[in-house]
């Protein structure tokens, strides 16, 4: 029976489920053609690295709250797509 919840639970609330009562009848068993077809993905990991940038930039990245670095690191992989893609048309 699968179990509804009013509100969304919190992380601490869903790990203070026990797996017993974990409902898994509706995920189905992964079988040896899952496997035989699976590719193991490495993350792509951040690298520390001493940059320039203009104060103004850093200000207006800021200005948003917590994370801008890694708003800025979005923004950063965003335009390294886009010129990767151009370079292999």
């Amino acid at each position: 029976m699968t179990r509804h919840y009013e509100k969304p639970m919190t992380p601490g609330e869903i790990a203070a489920i026990p797996d017993e009562a974990i409902d898994f009848s509706d995920i189905p068993e992964l079988d040896e053609n899952f496997w035989v077809n699976a590719t193991l993905v490495q993350p792509d990991r951040t690298q520390p690295v001493t940059l320039r940038i203009k104060q103004s930039v850093i200000e207006a990245f800021k200005a948003q709250g917590k994370g801008y670095q890694t708003r800025m690191n979005a923004v950063l992989e965003s335009y390294a797509r886009t010129i990767a893609s151009k370079s292999t048309r």
